[in-house]
């Protein structure tokens, strides 16, 4: 006669309490992951039209992303910039009045700092923010990589790279002096 194995219940019940033990463990941690604010980031050049709604401004500023700005050309050229604006969308509101966007230069590969930009909010509970940037001359140089990183309370919640194109300064090579001035003498 074939002989009737005992019931393994014990084991089944030592078995789910040590799951629902680890779960109850890592659940604040999930739970604290999926409660981080996160930011996207949409820098563009087209001009942003005043009557859109939240949902249309991100739309808008997805659409029409600029991967590469191009600079003024109506000044001298020191004193050109690159303008630009920038949708900083939150997933959910970040609980503060200000925020900060670093610029680094990841040209040639490790990011070098180059500027931080405060951004403020008219309210804490605002999820979607735009801002109105200029990068100006000699502190961004044209032909560039930058990346901008936003931070809130010295934590990153999110950044995008773009290439901002211009002209170089060119320097012709001659050195045009008069007699007098070879000499030493003005």
């Amino acid at each position: 006669m074939a002989r009737r194995t005992q019931p393994r219940i014990p084991l089944l019940l030592s078995i789910a309490a040590t799951a629902l033990f680890a779960l109850a463990i890592a659940f604040p941690q999930l739970k604290a992951e999926a409660q981080r604010v996160r930011c996207q980031v949409y820098v563009t050049q087209a001009r942003v039209p005043g009557n859109l709604s939240e949902r249309g401004l991100i739309g808008f500023a997805r659409r029409h992303r600029a991967r590469r700005l191009r600079e003024t050309s109506h000044e001298q050229l020191n004193e050109r910039s690159w303008i630009a604006n920038a949708v900083f969308a939150f997933n959910r509101p970040p609980g503060d009045l200000e925020f900060h966007a670093l610029f680094y230069d990841v040209t040639d590969g490790p990011r070098n700092f180059i500027r931080e930009m405060s951004v403020f909010t008219s309210d804490r509970s605002q999820r979607t923010v735009l801002h109105r940037l200029q990068l100006p001359r000699p502190t961004f140089q044209p032909n560039k990589r930058i990346e901008m990183v936003v931070t809130l309370r010295r934590e990153e919640l999110g950044r995008t790279r773009f290439e901002i194109q211009g002209e170089e300064v060119r320097h012709s090579g001659q050195v045009d002096f008069t007699d007098e001035q070879a000499r030493g003498r003005n």
